[in-house]
């Protein structure tokens, strides 16, 4: 449900765009983009894109008490160590005008990711935070499921 403008209908080929580059990032498994997404919504407050990554994510396997946790992550043992590099660089691109993206973050990703995985995950946090100010700036939340 859109509260305010109907945004992909007022300029469909924009969001057909980028809708589309989606696509265009596979080095990055589905089950870890949608964790990925799924917290970048959760730091933005996103609620139309939290009910959607969650959904994803549990499609692509992820676990209930993963997801129940994401937002303590750092505080349990289920979330290896790649998972936690891409989760600290997540974060830190999220709220890069806060952290910056500092060093040590972008030298973690090289211990578990490819330059190409490095790039595609950058740009999945990237055009995750577009999505959610698009559905936030715009009121998109999501409609209650029965569930």
């Amino acid at each position: 449900m859109i509260e305010r403008l109907d945004y992909a209908s007022i300029n469909g080929n924009a969001i057909a765009s980028m809708a589309k580059a989606k696509g265009d990032m596979p080095s990055i498994g589905k089950r870890l983009r949608a964790v990925i997404e799924l917290r970048v919504s959760q730091i933005n407050g996103c609620a139309y894109c939290v009910d959607l990554h969650t959904t994803e994510a549990r499609k692509a396997g992820e676990t209930a008490q993963r997801l129940d946790c994401l937002t303590v992550w750092r505080e349990v043992s289920f979330f290896d160590d790649a998972e936690k590099a891409a989760l600290d660089w997540a974060e830190a691109i999220t709220r890069v005008a806060v952290d910056g993206a500092p060093d040590h973050l972008y030298a973690a990703l090289f211990d578990h990711f490819s330059e190409t995985e490095i790039v595609d995950l950058t740009l999945i946090v990237a055009q995750m935070n577009a999505w959610n100010r698009l559905a936030i700036g715009f009121g998109h939340v999501p409609e209650a499921r029965s569930e």
